[in-house]
């Protein structure tokens, strides 16, 4: 699949000039470290704003969102350029259909995928569902048999629809630990990871609000319910994950395809093979020596041996 054009990112202009001043800073110190690239891989249910926060990142509707359309099956990569860095953003179907995960739209994504390096993981959610289930475990392990559990250390978790009132009066920074804990556990679970593997490095969480009616500061830019400017916090956060020290995932046809049944047991081979040599084929051997030893010769075979007259 041919790569798509990259396009001159002006999107970058229609944000608010504190916005751009940070983004221009958080790039530059990307460039600082010769990176010059980033690509980054957007999953989740569908209806939870993977689209939408897309849209939001690069400050243009690359996107098309729409509230009573179902999400197609296609994933689609905008790539933007800016100052000599290029910024890929790719958008992909919800991973749920009917109530299960759609594997077809997971294979679609793998393919699309051949041959690209994935940088980082944005795992989209909702901060106002209060509950997580079985199938939100699912969801996670579906993408941890594709990408392998080294993904989560390249992931952020994104929870959108941020500018809400928490249930029955809690706390909104209380409501917030709780919804990311419980959704920590459940990737831990999902992706079959143990605690400590992630105890020096908890996955991130970051709040995000793409609607219209999201609260801005004196310099125009959209702000969370603390006042944090939540655009340039997201693209900051986005850049700690690239250098947090773990590994890119790269997208080869090994990992599209899975491990090859064929080769499973085959480093057993040659211990079953000394195991049946020495235990059974060197048994059956002496058995046969035993009864040849045994066996009474017919008189012909004697009378051939000068035996014959003998008594025995």
């Amino acid at each position: 699949m041919s790569s798509p054009l990259t396009r001159d990112w002006v999107g970058i202009q229609q944000f608010p000039a504190a916005t751009q001043n940070k983004l221009l800073e958080i790039l530059g110190k990307l460039k600082e470290e010769n990176v010059s690239t980033m690509t980054i891989l957007v999953m989740g249910k569908g209806g939870v704003g993977k689209s939408s926060t897309v849209n939001s990142i690069l400050g243009e509707r690359a996107v098309t969102v729409s509230t009573f359309q179902s999400e197609g099956l296609r994933p689609m990569m905008c790539s933007r350029s800016r100052a000599g860095f290029t910024l890929n953003i790719i958008d992909t179907p919800g991973l749920v259909e009917g109530g299960y995960v759609n594997d077809q739209a997971l294979e679609i994504i793998k393919r699309f995928l051949l041959n690209k390096t994935i940088d980082v993981l944005l795992y989209v959610d909702r901060l106002d569902v209060y509950r997580m289930d079985a199938l939100d475990r699912l969801v996670i392990k579906a993408i941890t048999d594709t990408f392998g559990k080294a993904i989560w250390r390249r992931s952020l978790v994104v929870l959108t629809h941020a500018q809400l009132s928490p249930p029955d009066g809690l706390n909104y920074d209380d409501f917030f630990a709780k919804r990311s804990e419980a959704l920590r556990k459940c990737i831990r679970l999902g992706a079959r990871i143990k605690k400590q593997e992630f105890q020096e490095s908890n996955i991130p969480v970051v709040l995000v609000e793409n609607s219209g009616r999201c609260r801005t500061n004196d310099s125009a830019e959209k702000i969370l319910p603390d006042g944090t400017p939540w655009i340039p916090n997201l693209v900051r956060e986005i850049t700690l994950i690239i250098s947090n020290g773990s590994m890119p995932i790269v997208v080869d046809q090994k990992l599209i395809e899975g491990p090859n049944p064929n080769n499973r047991g085959k480093l057993f081979i040659p211990l079953i093979l000394a195991f049946q040599y020495f235990f059974v084929i060197r048994r059956i051997q002496r058995a046969i020596k035993d009864d040849i030893a045994k066996e009474s010769k017919p008189l012909w075979e004697l009378r051939d041996l000068g035996l014959a007259d003998r008594k025995f």
